[in-house]
Parts: C-alpha cells; structure tokens; sequence
C-alpha cells in the first residue's frame, strides 16, 4: 500500500497491519494516510484537503 498524501509506502507489522491510518472521504472511499503524514495534518479534513 502507498501513502495518498507523500505516495511512499506505508509500513506494516508482520501481521499486515497498516501503521498509519486509513481515512474515508466524502463518496466513502478508504484512503491510506502514512504514520508521518499523519503527524503532520492532524485533522481529518487537513488530511483529505492534501489528498
């Protein structure tokens, strides 16, 4: 899986779990947001504004 925001991987455990987060945005689709962007935009709409 990429990053929506900085299109770098995302990592995963070695259960393939995500680290980051997954987001929906207005139609409902699910969007990977990586750990370090998430640092970055805090709120849900500043994530989707940079997608």
């Amino acid at each position: 899986m990429k990053c929506e925001i900085c299109k770098e991987k995302v990592q995963e455990t070695f259960l393939g779990k995500i680290i980051g987060g997954i987001v929906k945005d207005a139609k409902g689709k699910k969007r990977t947001v990586c750990n370090n962007c998430q640092k970055k935009f805090r709120t849900k709409e500043e994530i989707l504004s940079h997608i």
